[in-house]
């Protein structure tokens, strides 16, 4: 028997945690090496950019807008496709970061209504809000992974996803 709903401070509490994993995200894309972040380093799997461009903004920044605007829309958008197809290490990692803050800021909007409301989404289904943000932390998980592979196929070290305690004040999204 799962949870049948969520509410406005489970997600809180649920979003921390998110921030904390997302700590561990962005020094995990300081581990990968910038000459391979174009590479496809497993066949049929995106590369490092497309991976941080699906996690970043398909995941986190859509769904959390999505949830706060009554229905979630993809990023189509020039700049999401660029830094996967051609930008540096740096420009993905910012891109990253400006994705945080926006889906952020999503998240501060968001109340009961809004996570009892059903949506619409890209993937020809309707479904709660809540139901969008378990969506969200599963796919990033799933990412993640998939970055970690990555970052192990280059020869790097990645961060241990519950490690926060190593994360630099830096890296931390307290507000």
């Amino acid at each position: 028997m799962g949870v049948a709903h969520m509410t406005k401070e489970s997600l809180d509490q649920q979003w921390d945690q998110l921030r904390q994993k997302y700590s561990s995200y962005l020094r995990l894309l300081e581990a990968i090496p910038a000459d391979r972040y174009h590479t496809r380093l497993v066949p049929g799997m995106g590369t490092p950019a497309e991976l941080v461009v699906q996690m970043s903004a398909a995941i986190v920044k859509d769904i959390a807008q999505g949830v706060a605007q009554g229905g979630i829309e993809m990023d189509r958008s020039a700049e999401s496709r660029l830094l996967a197809d051609v930008g540096t290490k740096m420009a993905v990692i910012a891109y990253a970061r400006k994705c945080w803050t926006v889906a952020n800021d999503a998240v501060k909007r968001i109340g009961n209504a809004q996570l009892t409301a059903v949506i619409s989404t890209p993937w020809n289904m309707e479904m709660t809000g809540w139901a969008g943000f378990n969506i969200l932390n599963d796919e990033f998980l799933h990412h993640y992974g998939q970055l970690y592979t990555c970052a192990r196929l280059c020869g790097a070290e990645p961060p241990f996803l519950w490690g926060f305690a190593e994360s630099s004040l830096r890296y931390r999204f307290a507000d």
